[in-house]
Formats: C-alpha cells, sequence, structure tokens
C-alpha cells in the first residue's frame, strides 16, 4: 500500500533517521515509538504526505485515501457537532438529495414513457450504490462515534465553534473515524480523551477495516491495539512483530544478541590479531599470518551496539509522616449556581493510600480534587484534614501560577533548595528538559513544556498528601516510568486523575468513581475496579455498603483500619480474571515446552553425525537457543504454578 525504501529525513544537520526500508499493508496496525525529537511524528507525516525525504523513496498505490490526526491544533467553525461529522458523507448525502429529486420526477412522468425509464434506471444505479455503503444508517454511524468518543447528546447540536481545543481534537477524530480511509495516521489520539473514550477508541480500532499507523506514549492502549512496532531510535527505525509488551522483550533479546555477537567477534578478531603481531615477521609462520589476515578483511564485521539508554531514577523528597487519618468527607455537597455536581458525599482517606479518581468528563473528578486541594469551597458539608497533614496540588494548569520570567533551573533551586544542582538537572531529565533547556525562561515554554515543568517542581515539595490532577499529560512512556517509579516509593498519600490505563493499574490501591453526584469506592487497581462493574461482584469480602451504591471499605465506614484493611486483599488474591489468564499462561507454556523438547532431542541425533562445519555450528546454535528459552519458559511456569497454589487455583 505504502513502501518506503532507502528513506533518510534530516533537519539540517540533525539525521533523524535513515536507510529506513519499511512495507505498509493493507491490515497493517502499526505503534511508532520512541523518545521525544526523535521523529515519530515527522514519519507520520512523510507516510502522509505533509514532509518530504531527504534520501529514499516513497511509494503508493493508486487511488489511496489515507487521514491523518495530528496531536492538536486543529479548528472546525459554523456548524454543528453533528452536521461536521455527517459532512464526511457529503458525496452520499448529495445522491440522497439526487435519489429524493428522482423520485419526485418519477411521479410527475407517463411509466410507459422512454424518460421515466431512463429516470428509473438512473434512480436504481443511485440506490444501489446508496445501499452498497450503508447509506441508510448515516446518522446512526454519527449518533454512535459520538456517543464513544464522550459527546452528551445534548453536545451534538452545538456549534463547534463554542468547543474547547480538546474537544475540538475529538470532532477531528470523529470525523477520521467516519471516513474509513484505507490508511488512518494518528498521532497521539488518546491525548484528549478520558479513559472511557480509551477505552471505546480501542474496540473500535479492534474492528477498523483498514491499516492504521499511530503514535501513542499509553502502554496499555498499544498493547490492546497494534500488531507491529516501529521504533525510531539512534538514527535508525527498527521493526517488531507484536504489541508493546512483546516488544519490549524482543528488543531487550536483540540487544543481548547484539552484544554477544559483538564481543565473540571482537573476541575471534583479537586472537586473530595477537598471532598476527606475534608471528608477523617470522618467514616460516608467513604463510599462516597472510592466511589470518585475509580472515579479517573477508569478516563482514558487526557494528558496535549503540549505547543503551540510560536509566533515570527520581526520589520523592519523602515527607514527614502524617497522623493515620489524613482527611475525611461528611456529608458534601457541590454546585455551581443551579448545577449540582456532588452531593451527599462521604469517605476517608487514610495514611500511604493511592486512590485514582474515575469517571466521565465532566462527572466532577477535577471538582473533587480542588475540594481536597482547598481551592474550591464545599457548597454544605464538611472537610477536615489529619493530624500534620501538608497538601501539595498539581492541577491541569498549574503553569498559569508560574512566573514567565524566571529560568527553569533558577526557579527549581528556590523549590528544593536543599537538592544540588546535579540534582536539579537529572529532575528536569526526566521531564525531558535537556541540558540546553535548564536555561530557558518559562515564558518561552509551549504549555505541555510549562505543564511538565510545573509537575517537576511541584514533585520537590517535601509534602505528604498529593493531589495529582491527570499529571501524565505531556509525557512520554520514559517519563511516565520515571513518575511512576517515584509514586510507588513515596511515602505518602497520593489521589491522583490519569486517563493512563497502565499508570492507574500499576499505582492505585483504591478506585474512587465518581457518577451521578456520588462517589462510589472500590478496593484496588483499575484492573480490580473493571471487574467489579463488570459483574465481578460489586461488594467483596470486607467492603460493605456506607449508602445506595457506594462501598468502601469497613475501615472507612467507622471500624478500625488494621481490622477492616485485611479481609479485603482477599477479593483481589481470587479475582478469577487473572486466574483465568495465569492458567491459560501456564497451559500455553506446556505446550511450547513440549514442541521444545522435541526440537533439541531432534537437535541432539542432528549433532551426532557429522555434516560440515557450518551445519554442525548452525544446529549446535539452535539447540542451545532452545535450551535458554525452555529453561526461562520453565522458570515462568514454576512462578504461575506456585502462584496459582496459593490463590487457591
Amino acid at each position: 500500500m505504502i513502501q518506503l525504501t532507502a528513506a533518510s529525513k534530516h533537519f539540517g544537520p540533525k539525521v533523524l533517521f535513515e536507510d529506513l526500508n519499511w512495507l505498509i499493508t493493507p491490515q497493517d496496525r502499526v505503534g511508532i515509538v520512541g523518545g521525544n525529537g526523535t521523529g515519530k511524528s515527522t514519519l507520520l507525516k512523510i507516510l502522509g504526505g505533509m514532509e518530504g525525504l531527504e534520501g529514499g523513496t516513497i511509494q503508493k498505490q493508486k487511488d489511496i485515501t489515507i487521514g491523518y490526526l495530528p496531536q492538536e491544533g486543529l479548528s472546525l467553525r459554523g456548524r454543528t457537532v453533528f452536521s461536521e461529522c455527517l459532512s464526511v458523507f457529503a458525496d452520499l448525502k448529495a445522491k440522497e438529495r439526487e435519489m429524493e429529486d428522482l423520485t419526485h420526477r418519477m411521479s410527475d412522468l407517463d411509466h410507459d414513457s422512454p424518460e421515466y425509464h431512463a429516470v428509473a434506471e438512473r434512480f436504481h444505479d443511485i440506490q444501489s450504490e446508496f445501499m452498497t455503503k450503508d447509506g441508510y444508517s448515516l446518522e446512526s454511524k454519527v449518533g454512535i462515534v459520538l456517543d464513544g468518543l464522550g459527546f452528551p447528546r445534548d453536545d451534538w447540536e452545538r456549534l463547534t465553534d463554542e468547543f474547547s481545543g480538546g474537544w475540538q481534537m475529538r470532532i477531528a477524530l470523529a470525523k477520521l473515524l467516519l471516513e474509513t480511509p484505507n490508511l488512518l495516521l494518528l498521532d497521539e489520539p488518546t491525548n484528549h480523551l478520558d479513559i472511557e473514550a480509551r477505552n471505546w477508541l480501542e474496540s473500535y480500532l479492534e474492528s477498523y477495516p483498514n491499516a492504521f499507523v499511530l503514535i501513542s506514549h499509553d502502554r496499555f492502549f498499544l498493547d490492546v491495539t497494534v500488531k507491529k512496532i516501529v521504533e525510531v531510535w539512534n538514527k535508525r527505525v527498527w521493526t517488531y512483530p507484536g504489541n508493546y509488551e512483546k516488544y519490549l522483550k524482543q528488543k531487550e533479546e536483540r540487544r543481548l544478541q547484539h552484544e554477544s555477537a559483538y564481543n565473540n567477534q571482537q573476541d575471534k578478531i583479537r586472537q586473530l590479531q595477537l598471532f598476527i603481531d606475534r608471528f608477523r615477521y617470522q618467514a616460516t609462520k608467513a604463510k599462516q599470518v597472510q592466511s589470518r589476515i585475509k580472515e579479517i578483511e573477508r569478516m563482514d564485521k558487526i557494528d558496535a551496539p549503540p549505547p543503551e539508554e540510560e536509566t533515570i531514577h527520581f526520589r520523592f523528597p519523602q515527607p514527614t509522616q502524617s497522623g493515620r487519618i489524613v482527611t475525611e468527607f461528611r456529608g458534601v455537597r457541590k454546585a455551581y449556581g443551579e448545577k449540582l455536581v456532588l452531593d451527599n458525599i462521604d469517605f476517608t482517606i487514610e495514611r500511604g493510600e493511592r486512590i485514582a479518581l474515575v469517571g466521565k468528563n465532566g462527572a466532577g473528578k477535577s471538582t473533587l480534587i480542588k475540594l481536597l486541594a482547598g481551592t474550591e469551597p464545599l457548597t454544605s458539608g464538611s472537610y477536615k484534614l489529619g493530624h500534620n497533614v501538608s497538601v501539595a496540588y498539581f492541577a491541569q494548569d498549574q503553569y498559569k501560577e508560574l512566573d514567565p520570567n524566571a529560568r527553569l533551573l533558577d526557579d527549581l533551586s528556590s523549590v528544593g533548595a536543599k537538592a544540588t544542582i546535579t540534582e536539579l538537572r537529572t529532575l528536569l531529565g526526566c521531564f525531558l528538559f535537556g541540558e540546553d533547556d535548564v536555561q530557558k525562561r518559562i515564558g518561552v515554554l509551549s504549555g505541555g513544556e510549562r505543564n511538565r515543568y510545573a509537575l517537576a517542581r511541584a514533585l520537590l515539595e517535601p509534602v505528604n498528601f498529593l493531589l495529582l490532577d491527570e499529571p501524565t499529560n505531556h509525557l512520554d512512556m520514559r517519563a511516565k516510568d520515571v513518575l511512576l517509579g517515584a509514586l510507588q516509593e513515596y511515602t505518602g498519600t497520593v489521589v491522583f486523575v490519569s486517563h493512563d490505563r497502565y499508570f492507574m493499574d500499576k499505582l492505585a490501591t483504591r478506585i474512587y468513581e465518581v457518577a451521578d453526584r456520588e462517589v462510589r469506592v472500590y478496593p484496588g487497581n483499575y484492573e480490580d475496579y473493571l471487574w467489579r462493574i463488570n459483574g465481578g461482584g460489586l461488594a467483596p469480602p470486607g467492603v460493605v455498603a456506607v449508602h445506595q451504591n457506594e462501598f468502601v471499605t469497613a475501615g472507612a465506614a467507622g471500624a478500625e483500619p488494621e481490622q477492616a484493611a485485611k479481609p479485603a486483599e482477599p477479593a483481589r488474591k481470587v479475582n478469577p480474571i487473572r486466574v483465568a489468564k495465569m492458567r491459560g499462561e501456564a497451559s500455553e507454556i506446556e505446550r511450547t515446552l513440549a514442541r521444545l523438547e522435541a526440537e533439541i532431542a531432534e537437535g541432539e541425533q542432528k549433532l551426532a553425525v557429522f555434516v560440515s562445519a557450518e551445519e554442525m555450528q548452525r544446529t549446535a546454535n539452535a539447540v542451545e537457543a532452545a535450551r535458554a528459552e525452555a529453561d526461562r519458559l520453565m522458570a515462568r511456569w514454576e512462578e504461575l504454578t506456585t502462584e496459582l497454589e496459593a490463590l487457591g487455583g
């Protein structure tokens, strides 16, 4: 469909990538990954025809249709949301109008006249095409996509002019999905989506009939949507079959194989060179010396492995310990004029909890976190902070509080007075600010960069109650990993809003669902929450109802936390979905081990009969690789069976 051959792209002296050979087929599902600035978005634009190549060629199939969604910057005006989306079917709507016109003409014509037969034939042709393209369900298609992307029905007839930039990008995404081009190019499509809309988009792309290539910093989204990973790194482009999780494993295996092959070859060269240097001037050894020189010259030299990406680790300044009760809400009500957002909310947050707030856009997540931060007043009810609790709040628009004239490093030093300059530079590096960036003034940064810096700044404050509203926005995977690792080691209490499924699954110990002006509390991470709301049991052992549709642990309802927190744990250990996955993985490993054992036995039989040195070496390598894989799988099988026994599975 699209083929790149020996493609290269430069920006001035900077080489983004070179010698790229890539064929995109009609059913490809590809994720492009790589660090910020490596050229991912540029590669997407090259495929879409918005950028050219410095070297190589790009060939496209005739009549291919390509749809491209940038990260931001699109703005739609002059039509309602529904009409804007329906406009992608302009050709079909024109045919529908022509069919209506032809129907009127046929009613006025003599049924036996030649003109009537000509009009009827035209009507039949158009109607056949209209029905083939599912023209009678256009409005239904638009409604399904708008609903999936989080547009309430009341918004469908609002003008697009009234929507913010994030919602404008949702409208643009809806139009692209409805157009169904042969190749869909999506640059971080989940940036402006809440988790419900992301989940819907995952399902939509799973059944998308054509190819798509996307960029995303959401691991879970990549894992469930793509079947191939293209990595832009070290001025090269590398291709890996499978999803993101498989890519990580394959990349490490490829690195180890490359490193091993390079080291083995270098050892061989050193041995040959030692012989050459020792006997170079001995006439009796001249023939052997020349033979070894030629052997070195004939070698297909393996390039030295590129340097590994530096692993960055950041640790929060650990705060003083708060009391057991961090905060309490009692009968809290919040309204904006006539609009009631939260009603009669009761919950208790205890020390060390990591709470994820989930719910549809507009349900009240940001309102709740602002109430916790004290930046919004309660309409009624009470909110009490516990003993020795210190609060830091990171808002979505936190950058607005920063001094635009301050330089990054100087401003950060004023907050982290105890940190060294090296530590501050490392922290800025974690959040994608390079050596040249640390002396920039805050005012010259883009909105995303300023928010990234505001997050790094907030993390330096040694507080014991962190409130984070979408901290993962504008972060790439590496920065998210740094933040996740730091939060997992943080000894304080965290309440956060995030639309990154992987981040929530790894961090949350409790889910607060904000919906229908209520807050429902579920133990465990996001996976556990989904299990419960999808029929796995809303109130597992140790969880009691506070009032209608609201569940908290017994400790939060008034019992002693030490007694209440323990019974909730078994609910996570017997998650049937997780147990089923583990059983399935164990069964698959058993089948693979049987196949590997057969391959090893066959290889050992071949080694007993000499054919040639090359064939013997090839067989020995294959047997060794099969044994290594069998050892790895056996270790994993033992882990699974041990854990299944512990879970009673």
